[in-house]
């Protein structure tokens, strides 16, 4: 359950990539295109994705963690897991909440949703056009209920192992998604468009916050996880063709940007494909480029500098990136008009800073303590 295992590089640039994805994708949001570089177009675009590499990550990694006592016929416990969870995720949160309550300037918009939402993590459960502030905490309400859920499923499953089983369950959940969000399409969405709403604000409630029909990412880690776990000459196998893993996931996940690409605006077409299918389809390859990057002989596996700081601060960088945008240009609001690259370099700084002083005295601190706890017992 400790950080004792080398730091897989390729890992690291998975990480750093999603983070830097999202963040991308969030000043576009705030600025429009014109603070970013033409270059930069593609990523603002797609950076969401940025999310479900997370999620992918994450169930691979905690699915890995959960699984591993099973290889030498030791049940894991569940309370030393939820423990190591609650250190790790707690915390962080915990300050930029404070933060959010005591410091209004600090928002990136005026109105924040209940404290309960915040202190149950339902807040991607009852979405509120109303509320903007800390809206990107849905994800981390996503991945805490998955830290929930998933050892229960886990443990309920191990009492009687089959593969058939296993697989049963997966695809059960994958077709369980699929008709969540057909049901959603068809029901909401389609006639929201019909009567000129907008759909991007119908399809941002019912499918992409809920964790109901938004989980296939971590689908994808989880399966990763078994087939390491459990089927070992598998996985050997996998593990020598990580430029073939590179090549199919990035083949996939290119699929997976032509049908999603409109699905924020359009509820018809190639964008109804995307609603019902695109999750699927961009997990399967964002998790064959996570294969590739814990292969034998990926090009993901080589460290690129900077990539270990960024995921490292990956964490802290996600729970204050909106915020800075905000308060960057409320504190330099003349280049936050005229200098595009002067904006980036301040907004770069400011959050690395920010993010930096997060982890040092809120997470590191925190995770030492687990890590102690975890070795006593």
């Amino acid at each position: 359950m400790t950080q004792s295992a080398p730091r897989a590089h390729g890992l690291d640039t998975l990480r750093a990539v999603a983070i830097i994805a999202v963040i991308v994708y969030h000043i576009s949001a705030f600025h429009g295109d014109e603070t970013l570089p033409a270059f930069m177009a593609p990523v603002a675009q797609m950076g969401w994705m940025g999310v479900d590499l997370f999620f992918v990550l994450s169930g691979y990694l905690i699915a890995s963690q959960f699984l591993r006592p099973y290889r030498t016929g030791i049940s894991p416990r569940l309370w030393p897991f939820y423990r190591n969870r609650l250190f790790r995720i707690l915390p962080a949160f915990g300050a930029v909440l404070a933060l959010y309550l005591a410091v209004p300037v600090w928002r990136e918009s005026p109105a924040l949703p209940p404290l309960w939402q915040f202190l149950t993590f339902t807040q991607n459960l009852f979405t509120d056009p109303r509320y903007h502030a800390f809206s990107h905490v849905w994800s981390l309400c996503v991945e805490e209920h998955f830290y929930l859920f998933f050892p229960l499923i886990v443990v309920v499953a191990m009492r009687k192992r089959s593969m058939r089983i296993t697989v049963a369950i997966l695809v059960g959940l994958v077709v369980c998604g699929i008709l969540i969000r057909s049901y959603v399409l068809f029901q909401v969405l389609q006639p929201v468009s019909a009567s000129g709403g907008f759909v991007g604000r119908a399809f941002i409630k019912h499918i992409y916050y809920p964790t109901y029909s938004h989980f296939d990412g971590l689908l994808a880690g989880v399966t990763l996880a078994l087939v390491r776990t459990f089927r070992p000459v598998t996985w050997s196998a996998l593990a020598r063709r990580g430029h073939a893993l590179f090549f199919a996931g990035a083949g996939v996940v290119a699929l997976a940007v032509y049908l999603t690409k409109d699905f924020w605006g359009s509820a018809t077409g190639v964008a109804a494909v995307g609603i019902v299918f695109g999750f699927p389809v961009l997990s399967l390859g964002l998790g064959l480029l996570v294969a590739s990057a814990v292969s034998n002989n990926g090009w993901m596996r080589f460290k690129i500098p900077g990539s270990e700081l960024i995921a490292t601060l990956a964490y802290s960088l996600y729970l204050t990136h909106k915020e800075l945008i905000h308060l960057v240009d409320l504190c330099f609001p003349a280049i936050a008009e005229d200098h595009m690259i002067l904006w980036l370099v301040v907004y770069t700084v400011l959050c690395l800073l920010v993010a930096s002083i997060l982890y040092l005295c809120v997470e590191r601190p925190f995770l030492r303590l687990r890590d102690k706890r975890s070795i006593a017992g």
